[in-house]
């Protein structure tokens, strides 16, 4: 077995296990320039997936796309060769770090629409107490855009109702018993502790799938370009959801239980 504790300070595991996010600075500094290539790439060549996220008429424009990975060489080149698995594995404490899929998220210059407040584990078919999502910026960004999470909601009881990003209507259709609705985050009053950086091209917030998180609008004169990945660790089991999951893979044939099939979702450390 490779060396895989050790890629992170166990201080810094400590605080993800406590806060449900850490922010790592200057870890992917080389793949900078890369992963801008990538997103240009997937922009001009889009993928079944792109999305368009400003209603017709508002200011702006907020894409995103996502299962990219194995079609555009940049992004694929990042996710097999980068550091990225064994620190998803160090930080999920695990064995194992199994890919899960990528995620380009674009606000261009002026664009003021948000990022809904969410979890991502509830949009998920994946169930399991290891989990990291990478959130990498490819553009300068100040508090004011950066990605924003509740600490220790990954701990919460229930899971978070799923919205559509689009117009925020619910995911699933009507309200499940099972799904909490979320506390007024942005009032004044507010008693949550909102975890935010300031961040540079080359840094990376690190956190996990059941931990609640959102972003404001981007109102600066230039693109807010970020680029996300997704690991699961060894606990990680298919779990069967009330409908269409996103990302939906569809013909997986996977059932209730099973580990994510590795051919479709590649064991990337150990090496």
């Amino acid at each position: 077995m490779q060396d895989t504790f050790d890629a992170i300070d166990p201080a810094c595991c400590d605080a993800y296990a406590a806060l449900g996010a850490v922010c790592l600075c200057g870890v992917f500094d080389e793949w900078v320039d890369l992963l801008r290539d990538g997103v240009q790439r997937n922009h001009d060549e889009p993928g079944p997936y792109f999305s368009e996220n400003v209603v017709d008429g508002d200011a702006g424009r907020f894409w995103d796309d996502y299962c990219n990975w194995q079609r555009i060489p940049e992004f694929h080149r990042f996710v097999t060769e980068s550091d990225a698995a064994r620190l998803a594995a160090a930080i999920m404490r695990s064995q194992t770090a199994q890919f899960f899929h990528d995620h380009v998220l674009v606000k261009e210059a002026n664009t003021p629409k948000p990022t809904p407040w969410h979890q991502d584990a509830p949009y998920y078919f994946v169930d399991g107490t290891q989990s990291v999502s990478f959130w990498l910026p490819l553009d300068p960004v100040t508090k004011n855009e950066s990605l924003r999470l509740v600490a220790g909601s990954q701990r919460w009881p229930e899971p978070v109702l799923p919205v559509k990003w689009l117009d925020d209507t619910e995911f699933y259709g009507a309200q499940n018993e099972q799904y909490a609705t979320l506390p007024g985050l942005d009032d004044p009053g507010c008693d949550e502790t909102i975890l935010e950086w300031e961040m540079q091209p080359g840094d990376a917030v690190l956190f996990d799938f059941r931990s609640v998180h959102g972003a404001r609008g981007n109102s600066r004169d230039r693109s807010r370009r970020a680029f996300s990945m997704r690991w699961v660790g060894d606990d990680a089991r298919y779990v069967e959801r009330q409908g269409r999951t996103s990302p939906p893979y569809p013909g997986h044939g996977m059932s209730g239980g099973q580990k994510l099939r590795e051919d479709w979702f590649p064991v990337l450390w150990p090496r």
